[in-house]
Order: structure tokens, then sequence, then C-alpha cells
């Protein structure tokens, strides 16, 4: 069945997450994940836990348990990708791009009513 450990290495590399990125998204400490990572299989505390299963978008139980695997779709998973590589953009970058996706989405929905 594995331990935490196993299945978050599991999930970092189903999402072809570096440790870096899930501790940015997760806001906990890469020497924590490290820990939790490592051979001794140091156990998150209930706080770090839950953020962590909500970055990589599985439930407590499955990283704790094994039980209850979820993995989001493949759209899912580059609307997170999306969303984190947005994050990192500039606020004017972020506006332009916002502009310019509800203009596409206005053009598709004239181009369908046609």
């Amino acid at each position: 069945m594995g331990t935490f450990a196993d299945r978050l290495r599991q999930e970092i590399a189903y999402q072809d997450l570096t440790r870096k990125e899930l501790a940015e998204r997760s806001q906990v400490k890469l020497r924590a994940l490290d820990m939790y990572l490592g051979s001794q299989g140091s156990m998150p505390s209930a706080d770090a836990a839950v953020r962590i299963a909500k970055a990589l978008n599985v439930t407590v139980e499955y990283l704790v348990t094994g039980e209850k695997e979820t993995h989001p779709s493949s759209n899912e998973i580059q609307k997170q990708q999306l969303y984190w590589d947005l994050k990192k953009c500039s606020e004017n970058t972020r506006n332009f791009l916002e502009t310019a996706v509800h203009l596409f989405a206005e053009y598709e929905k004239k181009q369908n009513q046609t």
C-alpha cells in the first residue's frame, strides 16, 4: 500500500511538479517537505497535510491512508497549471491576459451565433 512519503512522491511525479513548486503552492517549507519525503517518514501536522493535499488536489485521507485516491482530469491539471503560471506574472501582465481572454471569448461567442 505504501507510506505517506510514497504517495507524496507519486503525486509529485504524477503532477510533474518539483518539490520547490509544491512547497510554494502549499506554503510548506521545502525543508519540511524533504523531511516528509525522507526515509525516516516524518508525518506533517494536520495543517501542513491539509495544505499539501489542497495543493495536489487530493484528499488528506488519500495521502495518509492510500484510500480514495482522486486524480484530477488532465483538463483540471491544465487549469491548475495555468493558475500557478499566472500567479508568477506581474499584475500588468495578468490584466493584459485577462483582457485578451475576454476579447477572444466574445469573438468565439459571436462566431458561434452565426
